[in-house]
């Protein structure tokens, strides 16, 4: 929640949190992400066999080969791919006494989809591939009129062997643990507990993007980014005011340490993500009118900060502007005269605009607040 966005020009445009989802996903489900889901099977060893195949097991053979490296060949909306993996086999046969040799072009056909799933996990859900996704050509050219009835029962022995193979290397947990992506652990840089698992919740990519805001969106990320108000410096001044404008007003302060709470909320589908910002400010008053009598002010200014998606695909903590209504204001004199100054009731109140326009300006620059999302993203090996 530290990384800022470079754009910080023009007023966002506002998403909702399931665009948001849908969005997330088709950018962080990349061509070579989903290839990178697979790549660990290949340049795995298979062997098949030795099996016997006929009557009285007239012929057997074996199998030999290694799995090739996956191959992207269609991207259908909804962040559904289609790969295929290659595995050349050297089959052995051995008829009637006499050994053959042959070679065997193998294709996989795998289908992956990008899942999402609770809490704010993406998955490259694999379903099980069976024989019928595994196509066998045997360059069978050696082979005579004698021969040629082993083709079938080799290649439906070769298809069932290589769909329950690969689907086995596809279920070691190491291979499990590349296709799952827990958001919530990348952004806190914390080891995921959901990375083990087999059996996930699944849900749409709208609640996906509603649960990413409820759940990484914290009260303590969001307090990282507002605590770097604390010191900055309040100048006001200095400038006449009170009747006949003799009294020189000056104002020299800073905000301290912001106080943020997380607003409960009871329906995660239909409310933002909001807090409570109180800003304190200790002012210096100076109002001089024949002599300086000076001021110690506590201010206290309240904001809510809400959680928004902006396009394209941007995390920006809005922030409605101070209500001067709403400032309180305690003012301490130093000193009898001062306490009883007439000229003080006058200034109360544009000292409050005063402090509200210095705040509204603090947050006139949204780059602080505004997380490219997309950049982030791009950054995740």
């Amino acid at each position: 929640m530290t990384q800022q966005s470079d754009e910080t020009s023009g007023d966002p445009i506002w998403i909702d949190y399931a665009e948001f989802g849908e969005r997330f996903v088709t950018h962080a489900v990349t061509e070579k992400r989903i290839v990178a889901a697979v790549s660990g099977i290949a340049g795995r060893g298979m062997t098949i066999g030795p099996f016997s195949i006929g009557p009285a097991g007239l012929a057997g053979f074996v199998a030999e080969g290694k799995v090739g490296e996956p191959v992207l060949f269609r991207h259908d909306p909804h962040v559904v791919f289609e790969l295929t993996v290659p595995l050349s086999l050297a089959v052995k046969v051995l008829l009637g006494g006499r050994r053959l040799r042959l070679t065997a072009v193998v294709e996989i056909d795998l289908t992956l989809h990008a899942r999402t799933a609770d809490p704010v996990l993406v998955v490259i859900d694999i379903p099980p591939i069976s024989a019928r996704d595994v196509s066998f050509v045997l360059r069978a050219q050696a082979l005579d009129s004698v021969g040629e009835w082993l083709l079938d029962p080799i290649a439906g022995m070769v298809q069932r062997e290589v769909a329950n193979r690969v689907n086995a290397m596809l279920d070691e947990p190491q291979a499990r643990r590349g296709r799952v992506f827990d958001i919530e652990a990348l952004v806190g840089g914390t080891r995921s507990e959901h990375r083990e698992r087999a059996d996930f919740d699944w849900i749409d990519y709208g609640r996906f993007g509603t649960n990413f805001f409820h759940h990484v969106v914290t009260r303590d990320r969001v307090f990282d980014v507002v605590e770097r108000m604390a010191g900055r410096a309040i100048d006001v001044g200095p400038f006449r005011t009170g009747p006949g404008r003799k009294a020189t007003v000056t104002v020299r302060g800073a905000i301290r340490v912001p106080k943020l709470t997380a607003r409960p909320v009871e329906d995660p589908e239909r409310e933002p993500v909001r807090f409570d910002l109180m800003l304190p400010v200790s002012l210096d008053i100076t109002v001089d009118v024949l002599k300086a009598n000076h001021y110690r002010v506590d201010v206290e200014v309240p904001l809510v900060l809400t959680a928004r998606a902006a396009d394209p695909l941007r995390l920006v903590i809005d922030v409605t502007p101070p209500d001067p209504d709403d400032i309180r204001m305690e003012f301490k004199a130093q000193g009898m005269r001062a306490a009883t100054l007439g000229a003080l009731a006058g200034i109360k109140k544009q000292i409050i605009a005063q402090v509200a326009r210095v705040v509204r300006t603090e947050l006139d620059d949204s780059s602080q607040r505004t997380i490219d999302v997309a950049a982030r993203i791009d950054t995740i090996a």
